[in-house]
């Protein structure tokens, strides 16, 4: 199962949100707010709060940053092309 930690207003956040949905893939929203046990998860399993945050659970993986989000959801999930 694929999580994304994520903020609802960063830019960032909304690009990966924004493929997620356009692959179809079915993930776990993780929306953070100041405080709360989504940043507290966060910080645990990532040891920092940043965002976008996703885990890929089936393939043990963790990663930060929007486009490499983006590109291993294009590897690992096909493009819009394929769905087509």
């Amino acid at each position: 199962m694929i999580e994304l930690f994520q903020f609802e207003s960063c830019p960032y956040c909304r690009k990966v949100r924004e493929k997620l949905e356009s692959l179809e893939v079915d993930y776990i929203c993780r929306p953070l707010g100041r405080k709360g046990r989504n940043r507290e998860e966060l910080l645990k399993i990532g040891g920092k709060v940043q965002v976008p945050f996703l885990v890929d659970n089936e393939r043990s993986l963790r990663l930060y940053e929007s486009e490499d989000i983006i590109e291993h959801l294009e590897l690992n999930f096909g493009s819009e092309i394929s769905k087509s």
